[in-house]
């Protein structure tokens, strides 16, 4: 429980440091949309338990592995 909210929290933190442009460069959701979805899904995760912890960990899963790296290629930014 404590993972999927630390994970959560540091995609949430780290969509709203990103330029709001690079999401539409990077053809993703608009940078509003990230921060609700991840802003809802944290206590989501706590109110709802194990439903909650599954749709959290989607969420944050999602804008990790798929958003992120493109956040960070399009900024030049990337490894």
């Amino acid at each position: 429980m404590i993972a999927v909210m630390i994970t959560t929290v540091y995609a949430f933190v780290h969509a709203a440091m990103q330029r709001p442009d690079a999401y539409t460069a990077a053809d993703k959701m608009t940078k509003p949309v990230w921060l609700v979805i991840l802003g809802v899904a944290i206590p989501l995760a706590y109110l709802l338990q194990v439903l909650g912890m599954a749709i959290a960990a989607c969420a944050a899963g999602v804008y990790l592995v798929d958003v992120r790296p493109k956040l960070l290629e399009i900024q030049g930014k990337s490894r």
